[in-house]
């Protein structure tokens, strides 16, 4: 099956007139590529931890799309009349209107050859789609990427694999996203495991992934500094202003002789985030770095 996709040029100024002018037409989606918007986001409150500087490099000219039935051969010209009318009432101003197809199929599937198994020192990531043979001894996680906030293949989520030692303990994924990492526990002998996350969407895509792999775990929408749980083992791959937040209070859940994982933290603030915890009064047992990434993992003092 093949859509059809229509792409306005305009600027930052006219962008929510375009979108506007598609939704009329009959649009039941509209996407925006707008410099501006990521500007704006980089002066508000929102936590970043790091910026991909290329994103600077863009021009001024604003891309607005919408995706429609191949067979709709009068959108464009219901948005063009639109678009006309709305310029002749003052005030609107695009440029050119580009008209292209895409397959369906290869669109949904093309992103799937881009992932391949993902090999650890704990624990195989293997894609529900590709045949693997796993050799003696070796675990095996699979996971549908597709509906995944995290596959394994990012490097803060390798790090913390790389690092489980759980054997027989209770555990505890803070921010669970995917749940990649509770899963990849259990997989692993934790004696239990709790996974929560803020986020619903992502409990729920957790629970799917656990379903998927027949793993037994409990796993709720939830704040963790709000319950009373413990564990001997406590993952946090979240980011560095969250596990700086968590630092006074995350050793109400981790038992006497625990250990905390924690990952998500970019090269540049791994000092701040040790030095939290040391003032917390942990000690660093061990520390890895991929890429620009850094994961710690702490004892109590």
């Amino acid at each position: 099956m093949k859509y059809k996709t229509i792409t306005v040029f305009t600027d930052h100024d006219n962008a929510d007139l375009v979108s506007s002018a598609m939704f009329d037409a009959g649009a039941g989606g509209v996407s925006v590529l707008d410099k501006q918007d990521f500007l704006d986001l980089v002066k508000s409150d929102v936590i970043w931890d790091y910026v991909d500087e290329s994103v600077l490099s863009r021009g001024d000219e604003v891309k607005v799309s919408t995706v429609t039935d191949i067979d709709d051969g009068d959108f464009t010209k219901r948005l063009e009349a639109r678009l006309c009318e709305m310029k002749s009432a003052g005030g609107l101003s695009y440029g050119e209107i580009i008209e292209d197809e895409i397959d369906a199929a290869d669109y949904e599937n093309e992103w799937k050859k881009y992932y391949k198994p993902i090999r650890t020192a704990n624990v195989t990531v293997v894609p529900t789609w590709i045949k693997y043979s796993p050799s003696d001894g070796e675990k095996i996680m699979r996971l549908d990427p597709g509906m995944a906030f995290g596959t394994g293949s990012h490097a803060t989520t390798r790090m913390c694999l790389d690092m489980l030692d759980v054997n027989g303990k209770d555990v505890i994924d803070v921010g669970c996203g995917s749940g990649i990492l509770g899963i990849a526990a259990k997989i692993c002998g934790a004696k239990s495991v709790y996974m929560c996350d803020i986020d619903g969407q992502a409990v729920e895509f957790a629970k799917q992934n656990a379903l998927l792999n027949g793993v037994d775990a409990q796993i709720e929408c939830a704040d963790l500094l709000e319950g009373s749980r413990t564990a001997d083992v406590v993952i946090a791959n979240i980011t560095a202003d969250i596990l700086m937040r968590l630092s006074k209070d995350i050793g109400s859940h981790l038992r006497e002789g625990g250990e905390i994982v924690l990952s998500g933290i970019i090269d540049s603030r791994e000092q701040e985030v040790l030095d939290c915890y040391e003032q917390a009064g942990y000690r660093v047992a061990e520390r890895r770095s991929l890429d620009d990434w850094r994961a710690v993992k702490l004892y109590r003092k």
